[in-house]
């Protein structure tokens, strides 16, 4: 592992670290522990981060208009990352924390197909 991250050019705290996970054998926990340390130093900017899943891939300026809109929404910068789902069919899946926008148009068909039996 020693070798692996100085090939890579990791600086040496870093390379000490991954030695330590992988002396306790948790290298399995590395990317947990990379997504914990990134909500940390978002947390320390002040920022908030914001899943966005699409049918198709956002263009730059859509997902500006989405960064802008959330970052008025929730009243701090938001740090926007971007997935695709083509299961969506068409819309959005807004992720902010613990909240969760669901205007997909799959959502709204499920509802619709759910209205639909409820009459019948």
């Amino acid at each position: 592992m020693a070798a692996l991250a100085e090939k890579a050019g990791l600086n040496d705290m870093t390379r000490r670290f991954l030695g330590v996970l992988a002396r306790n054998r948790r290298l399995f926990a590395l990317p947990a522990i990379i997504g914990a340390f990134l909500e940390l130093l978002s947390a320390g900017r002040g920022e908030t981060s914001a899943e966005v899943v699409s049918a198709k891939p956002l263009s730059e300026a859509q997902l500006s208009d989405v960064q802008a809109a959330l970052k008025q929404a929730v009243g701090s910068d938001v740090a926007v990352q971007a997935r695709v789902d083509p299961g969506l069919l068409g819309g959005l899946v807004v992720k902010v924390g613990s909240r969760m926008i669901d205007s997909s148009l799959n959502t709204k068909l499920q509802q619709l197909r759910l209205a639909m039996k409820g009459i019948g």
